[in-house]
């Protein structure tokens, strides 16, 4: 039934080896997260982040730790905030990911267990392209006027979300500016296009068995 949602995600990296590395040290992602070998030019803030949604400020700790050692640069180091607790970092290929959790204290030791992935898209009229994702078959979770979207991810291990691009760099510790190449691709069952913000959808391929 829910055909629509992103079974995975594709990013363009100069070094599919150097990258898979890192993200099997850092978060120990699994076949949600696709890597392709790609030189396409890409300056400043690609339009989009990654965020590992987790239990505890412990796994956030553990995960950011994790991704520093394994070459990721801190964009915003961890920290408390009104809604919870978390920080930023950008990988070594030049993606941008929030590890983050709801809860302010600790409920046990630490894990890397990761609760639910979220791609945030940072679009520029958030209404407009709420409405493109409706018009192919997505369905909306919550929504805060032009601000925020967020979409059912059902049982897929990605969850879509959209917010303003300038907002979604603020909150990523970077300036909005860039161009060329976001690098990145989402495979899901809504087959493929390319939505208003240039970003490219394919259709979902079947995970590989190695």
């Amino acid at each position: 039934m829910d055909m629509t949602n992103i079974d995975s995600i594709t990013l363009d990296v100069a070094d599919t080896t150097a990258a898979d590395r890192f993200y099997s040290t850092a978060f120990g992602l699994g076949p949600q997260v696709r890597l392709r070998a790609s030189q396409e030019p890409s300056a400043g803030f690609r339009g989009y982040t990654l965020s590992l949604m987790v239990s505890q400020p412990a796994d956030v700790d553990a995960l950011v730790g994790a991704a520093l050692d394994a070459g990721a640069t801190e964009l915003k180091p961890v920290a408390k905030s009104f809604w919870g607790y978390g920080g930023v970092v950008r990988a070594p290929d030049g993606s941008i990911w929030k590890v983050a959790t709801g809860a302010k204290k600790n409920s046990g030791p630490a894990t890397r267990g990761i609760d639910d992935m979220v791609l945030l898209l940072g679009v520029e009229d958030v209404a407009a392209s709420k409405r493109f994702y409706v018009d192919h078959g997505l369905t909306v979770a919550k929504s805060f006027g032009r601000v925020y979207v967020e979409f059912e991810s059902g049982e897929r291990p990605v969850k879509l979300a959209l917010y303003r691009h300038k907002a979604l760099a603020k909150d990523a510790g970077v300036p909005a500016e860039g161009s060329g190449s976001h690098r990145l691709t989402i495979g899901g069952g809504a087959g493929a296009f390319t939505d208003p913000d240039g970003f490219a959808w394919e259709a979902a391929a079947p995970a590989h068995s190695s």
